[in-house]
């Protein structure tokens, strides 16, 4: 049993066709099925049914595949990850976001991605947390920024920071900065929040159940610029965090107050999939972007209370709040 056996098996089970799998490995059929009888002969059982238009699997090409498709994988990321070793990483890495995280980061670390790892192509995607988790298990993107607790995620997890969240309002809004403002009060507002599938909206109505209150949704927007816009226009009120509305709050667009009784925080997590092998590039931009978000809160352009993690980076002693 070869290397060569098992890619071509694998190629033939994901396309169910020897004519299929030519073309994508760009070898002659016959070549092909040399390989897959080859392979059935040091195994002892047949993988495949052949019929007129296709391979079915049988049992044990079902078993065979659950557990080698995902070793030769890996497999070949380390070689060429070992090829590698003499060149900086280099590679597209994919890193997932929330848009109010992306908001506080996306260009800063572009910036440094393009100073300091000038092999990596780095794409950023935008999305709510669960699609971003979606993302994350079928291979979409490489990394992804999310809520926490990790409690429940199937993921590996580093956790990063937390951050209170405030009411914001339009400019003619009573608010005020420096006045709490009980969690109960929202019962007699009009709010704008994402849909129920998102982790903000999660956050808000947690609050609200250990107020004891209803709330009032009067708009919802899974668009962040869209949630901005219809609280700039005077539509209801949303919930957020003060580093994602700063430099809307300083023109004098909106106006904030901060939340109690209960204190509203959501946590950042930075997670990575428990059934892949990251790539040397997918290491380097994680550093990388666990260091520019530690530099971020360090310096107070991100408002937050960092994890242990974090804290190794900037130095704060400040501990974890929930």
């Amino acid at each position: 049993m070869d290397l060569k056996q098992l890619k071509t098996f694998i190629r033939v089970a994901e396309t169910g066709s020897l004519s299929k799998a030519s073309d994508r490995l760009r070898l002659a059929q016959p070549a092909l099925s040399r390989q897959i009888k080859l392979l059935e002969a040091e195994i002892g059982m047949p993988l495949f049914i052949r019929y007129g238009r296709g391979m079915q699997m049988t049992e044990a090409g079902q078993e065979l595949l659950a557990r080698v498709a995902g070793l030769v994988h890996q497999l070949e990321t380390s070689i060429d990850d070992v090829r590698s070793l003499r060149t900086v990483p280099s590679g597209t890495v994919a890193l997932g976001m929330m848009p109010t995280v992306s908001y506080v980061l996306a260009a800063r670390l572009a910036r440094r991605v393009a100073a300091e790892l000038p092999g990596i192509s780095l794409r950023i995607v935008e999305g709510y947390a669960g699609h971003l988790v979606d993302w994350l298990h079928r291979g979409d993107v490489d990394a992804t920024l999310l809520y926490g607790p990790s409690s429940d995620l199937h993921l590996r997890v580093t956790d990063l920071l937390y951050e209170e969240l405030v009411l914001v309002g339009p400019s003619t809004a009573r608010l005020d900065a420096e006045v709490p403002m009980p969690v109960a009060a929202l019962a007699g507002l009009e709010l704008v929040l994402p849909s129920r599938s998102h982790g903000l909206r999660a956050v808000v109505e947690t609050a609200a159940q250990k107020a004891r209150i209803d709330l009032t949704v009067r708009f919802e927007a899974d668009s962040f610029r869209v949630l901005k816009d219809l609280v700039e226009a005077g539509l209801g009120y949303t919930v957020l965090p003060i580093s994602a509305i700063r430099r809307e709050e300083r023109a004098g667009l909106f106006k904030t107050a901060p939340l109690e009784k209960p204190k509203v925080t959501r946590q950042i997590i930075l997670a990575l999939p428990s059934s892949r092998t990251d790539t040397r590039a997918t290491r380097a931009l994680v550093d990388l972007v666990i260091d520019e978000i530690a530099t971020l809160v360090a310096n107070g352009d991100w408002v937050a209370v960092p994890s242990a993690e974090l804290r190794g980076r900037n130095g704060s002693a400040a501990p974890p709040q929930a």
